[in-house]
């Protein structure tokens, strides 16, 4: 019979070898046909990632560690179980002789390491005897040089490894609310607080269907930065907006929960079905088109459109650790085409006065402050408008000099952080 927790552990030594030698990203492995987890009974399952996540989070800290008491290189199946283990010793806690006692066993289960177990159990005690004092003087996991070098351009030196350090802690788990009033009820009997934008951030959050409101569709969960590009549009009572790029959909749900009639296009039917699942348990309504932004023709035009692009989502490393390593060597150069092709889309469908949102989820300036410059070149007709962050529960640093708001992990941090986003807001003019 498996020792309690093994299986779970395996499946995470599973997960780490796919993201760092295969460059596959967790989320596409978790949803996938060939899914590593899909033995696993739910709990084990929850444990194996957040397990993975929590090594990814940490993997320079821990292998600095591992490495001042492994005198050779070690395969790389013995070195991600531990990895593993100083992760559940080092982070999560996990007392010394389970997680040693588990790594061992692991290593012995399998060819490739069976020969190595005693090297395992070796090195995992002196981890577990002298590595916290070494772990905690150590600087957080650092960004690939590609990922630095981009947001060099617009944080220093000092600001960069304030985001790193919030892409180390993690993230809460926010909810966007329809009704301020069940979100006022739902902190009075949770763990949750209001957030200046009025998002609720739940300190610990257990099994997400079982929590109050869930099944009565009060609340969608939603990064508290990912509800600002809606916020950013005012009074939307009656207007006909346009979700472009619309899936998971905690974006329609605001635009729909604040009165506007509302279109939701994605390219994705397999996520707009998701779209539309969310849409009915909250009881909140949407026209969902299943269609490329880049082929499709509206029927009218739109009094809003908010286009929160497809991006690098550099923005979310806090909660998707595995991004840096599966898009360690990305090339921006398609996406920004696939953007500013949106962006004159969206421009051609607004009514005169209409209003456009642009947002992404990065921290790279070429998908935010540079895509408005190279927009101002193309079209006159689109006239660049200040958002007020005040208006929308924000701070005045989190607005750049033009008027957009850019948004840093960091952002918050003694409250959870926050993910990086970039908004901009402009005005038909035609």
């Amino acid at each position: 019979m498996a020792k309690p927790g093994l299986f779970a552990r395996e499946a995470a030594v599973r997960l780490l070898h796919a993201v760092l030698l295969e460059r596959r990203l967790l989320i596409d492995i978790v949803n996938g046909e060939d899914s590593l987890l899909i033995d696993l009974e739910p709990s084990e399952r929850a444990r194996a990632q957040s397990l993975a996540m929590t090594t990814l989070r940490n993997l320079g800290p821990i292998d600095f560690v591992l490495h001042k008491y492994l005198t050779k290189q070690t395969p790389f199946a013995l070195l991600n179980i531990l990895r593993v283990s100083a992760a559940e010793m080092l982070v999560d806690g996990i007392a010394a002789h389970a997680a040693v006692d588990s790594a061992v066993t692991m290593a012995k289960r399998r060819h490739k390491t069976a020969h190595l177990k005693d090297l395992a159990n070796a090195v995992l005690r002196k981890v577990a005897s002298e590595g916290m004092e070494i772990f905690e003087g150590l600087e957080p996991q650092e960004l690939p040089k590609a990922f630095r070098s981009q947001m060099a351009k617009i944080v220093t030196k000092e600001e960069m490894t304030s985001i790193e350090r919030s892409h180390q802690a993690g993230a809460p788990v926010d909810l966007s609310f329809k009704d301020i009033k069940k979100a006022n009820a739902f902190i009075e009997n949770s763990n949750g607080i209001m957030m200046p934008n009025g998002s609720v951030r739940l300190k610990r959050a257990g099994q997400i269907t079982e929590m109050n409101g869930f099944l009565d569709g009060d609340w969608w969960v939603q990064d508290l930065a990912a509800s600002i590009p809606a916020k950013c549009f005012g009074d939307l009572s009656g207007k006909k907006v346009l979700d472009l790029c619309a899936a998971p959909g905690g974006k329609t749900m605001q635009l729909a929960s604040m009165g506007a009639t509302v279109t939701a296009l994605d390219i994705s039917s397999k996520r707009l079905e998701r779209v539309k699942q969310n849409l009915e348990r909250t009881k909140l309504k949407a026209n969902c088109i299943a269609a490329d932004a880049l082929k499709w023709k509206p029927d009218e035009r739109f009094d809003a459109i908010l286009l929160d692009a497809p991006c690098s989502a550099s923005g979310t490393i806090r909660r998707h650790p595995d991004l840096p390593f599966a898009k360690e060597n990305f090339d921006l150069g398609e996406l920004l085409k696939l953007q500013r092709a949106l962006l004159l889309k969206a421009s051609d469908w607004l009514v005169p006065g209409g209003i456009l949102i642009y947002s992404t989820c990065s921290i790279f300036s070429a998908e935010g402050e540079g895509q408005v410059q190279w927009l101002a070149k193309q079209n006159n007709d689109l006239i660049p408008q200040k958002i007020d962050p005040k208006l929308i529960g924000l701070s005045d640093y989190m607005a750049n000099k033009d008027g957009q708001i850019r948004l840093r992990p960091d952002f918050f941090a003694d409250q959870g952080g926050m993910d990086g986003f970039f908004v901009a807001k402009f005005t038909n003019n035609k």
